[in-house]
């Protein structure tokens, strides 16, 4: 069953299977953990969180629609679900909580290190550059090299556009190359 296509496993497991289930469980949950715990800052919320959210696709998954690519709907509906209980958790719900604002990830010198893909990214105040992009600029970044998501997926779970996602990304990396410009002049 690891050679199906997405959208057959998908299909799988709309019919009930759980070997299909299982597997998608078992590729995605360690990457929507990581995302989750960039939104919500709480393992154990996250845990919970994400158990429930894949409880909830296995008990409607007959009602689910088809799809050709998996990855995107699990980020977007994860994410969506998240959102939604970490708000409920809260039981405070201001205008700018309506309005959904940019999730806010940070780095740590840990991941930077684990996924490091060039010798720039040995940089040990990367982690601190990061942190200083504009929120969404992180959230792309993350979902690109950490969820290693490809950039039509990121627009569909940031519910942007594939033009803007490409550009927030290019415009993130020329902001750290900058920055890190900077440092290296002011180093030498």
């Amino acid at each position: 069953m690891k050679a199906l296509s997405d959208e057959k496993l998908w299909k799988a497991l709309k019919n009930g299977d759980l070997k299909a289930f299982s597997i998608i469980y078992k590729s995605y949950y360690p990457r929507l953990y990581g995302y989750g715990l960039k939104i919500s800052k709480n393992p154990s919320i996250t845990e919970d969180t994400l158990q429930d959210f894949f409880m909830y696709v296995h008990e409607h998954r007959e009602n689910l629609s088809n799809l050709e690519s998996i990855a995107p709907y699990l980020f977007s509906s994860y994410r969506r679900y998240l959102i939604k209980k970490i708000k409920k958790k809260r039981r405070v719900i201001s205008f700018s909580d309506l309005t959904s604002p940019p999730i806010d990830i940070h780095f740590s010198p840990e991941e930077i290190l684990i996924n490091q893909e060039s010798e720039t990214f040995k940089n040990n105040n990367l982690s601190m550059l990061l942190n200083k992009l504009p929120k969404r600029q992180k959230e792309a970044l993350y979902l690109k090299y950490y969820a290693k998501l490809s950039t039509s997926d990121i627009a569909e779970v940031m519910d942007l556009n594939y033009q803007s996602v490409s550009n927030t990304i290019h415009k993130a990396i020329k902001n750290l190359r900058s920055e890190i410009a900077i440092k290296e002049l002011i180093n030498s």
